[in-house]
C-alpha cells in the first residue's frame, strides 16, 4: 500500500478522508489520521477562528499528519487560508474554485496543496500553478458534483499529470481502491464511507439514512443553477426537483435549501435537510470505527492486488 502519495504525505495508507462541510470536524480527522490515512477538517463556511480551534483540538488527539479543506467560495476563505498557513498544517485540499492566489502563502510554509478537480483542463492548470497532487473527483460523489464519472476522469487526469492523482467518487471498499490504483491513481479520497464511522459526529439519523440507502437513492439537484449537488432523496429533494422542472427562480431554490445541510447533520432532519451522500451509499451496511474500517480496506485491497499479481 506504499505509493507516491504515502511518501509525499508521510502517511501509512494512500487513503484520504473527504473534507465534508459540517461533517469533517476534529474527532473524525484525528481518528482517520491515527488509523494511518489522512484526516481532513472541512472548513466549509466556518469562520477562521473555528478552523484554528479545530486544528488545535485535532493536535490534542494525534501527532500524525492531517489537513484542512478550504472552500474557496466561502466568505472566510482568505482568513482560513491564513490560519492554515499560520498553523502550518501538513496539507491543504481545496474545492469550489482555484487556490492560485494562496499557493505561495502555503508553499512557503512547507504545506502540501491538493486541489479537488473535475476536469482535465483544471488538472493541468493546478499542476502549472504548483499543486503537489490532485483529487480527481467523479460525479458519483456526494455534495457538489461535476459531469464525468470517476472511471472516465481518473485515467485522463493521470495521463496529463506528472504529480500524484487521487481518485474520488464512488469508492467505499477495497475493490474501489484496487480499481483506482489500476487506473493509475496513487490513492483515493473517501467521504460518504467515513460518515458511517463511530468517530463521525453527525446526527444518528444522518448515518442511518446512509446505512439504509439503496443503489438508486441519490438525486442531483441544482443542475439548472449550474451548481449540481448530489444528496439522498427525501421531501426536500422532491420539492426542489419539482420547482426546478417548473423553472423556479434561483432565489426560490436557494430559499428551499437555506441551512439544509446543517439541519440534516446537526439536527437530524433527514426529511427536509440536505443529506449529502455519494452513490456508493448503497454499499455501506455497517458502522465501524475508523481503525476497523482502515484495516478492512487495506486487507481487501492487498488481497485483490496480490491476486491480480499472482494471476498475471
Amino acid at each position: 500500500m506504499q505509493t507516491e502519495l504515502t511518501k509525499l504525505l508521510g502517511i501509512s495508507y494512500p487513503i484520504i478522508q473527504g473534507g465534508m462541510a459540517w461533517v469533517a470536524e476534529y474527532h473524525l480527522a484525528a481518528a482517520v489520521s491515527e488509523a494511518g490515512g489522512l484526516g481532513i477538517i472541512g472548513a466549509a463556511n466556518a469562520p477562521a477562528e473555528w478552523v484554528r480551534e479545530q486544528i488545535h483540538k485535532t493536535r490534542e488527539l494525534t501527532e500524525k499528519p492531517f489537513g484542512v479543506n478550504v472552500m474557496l467560495m466561502s466568505p472566510y476563505a482568505e482568513q482560513v487560508a491564513q490560519v492554515a498557513a499560520e498553523e502550518e498544517v501538513s496539507v491543504v485540499t481545496t474545492g469550489a474554485g482555484s487556490p492560485e492566489k494562496y499557493m505561495d502563502l502555503w508553499k512557503d510554509k512547507g504545506i502540501k496543496v491538493i486541489p479537488v478537480i473535475a476536469s482535465v483542463a483544471l488538472a493541468k492548470r493546478m499542476e502549472r500553478c504548483g499543486a503537489d497532487a490532485l483529487v480527481a473527483e467523479g460525479c458519483e460523489s456526494g455534495g457538489h458534483v461535476g459531469e464525468s464519472t470517476t472511471m472516465v476522469l481518473v485515467p485522463q487526469v493521470v495521463d496529463v499529470a506528472s504529480i500524484p492523482v487521487i481518485a474520488a467518487g464512488g469508492i467505499a471498499d477495497g475493490r474501489g481502491i484496487a480499481a483506482a490504483l489500476m487506473l493509475g491513481a496513487a490513492g483515493v479520497q473517501m467521504g460518504t464511507r467515513f460518515v458511517a464511522t463511530r468517530e463521525c459526529q453527525v446526527h444518528n439519523n444522518y448515518k442511518e439514512k446512509i446505512l439504509k440507502a439503496k443503489d438508486i437513492d441519490t438525486r442531483v439537484t441544482g443542475r439548472s443553477t449550474g451548481h449540481p449537488v448530489r444528496t439522498l432523496r427525501n421531501d426536500m429533494t422532491k420539492k426542489y426537483l419539482e420547482l426546478e422542472s417548473r423553472g423556479a427562480t434561483l432565489e426560490e431554490l436557494e430559499y428551499l435549501t437555506l441551512g439544509a445541510l446543517r439541519k440534516a447533520v446537526q439536527e437530524g432532519d433527514v426529511k427536509n435537510g440536505s443529506v449529502m451522500s455519494g452513490q456508493i451509499a448503497g454499499l455501506i451496511k455497517e458502522e465501524l470505527t475508523c481503525r476497523e474500517l482502515m484495516e478492512r480496506l487495506v486487507r481487501e485491497t492487498d488481497a485483490l492486488l496480490m491476486g491480480a499479481k499472482n494471476h498475471a
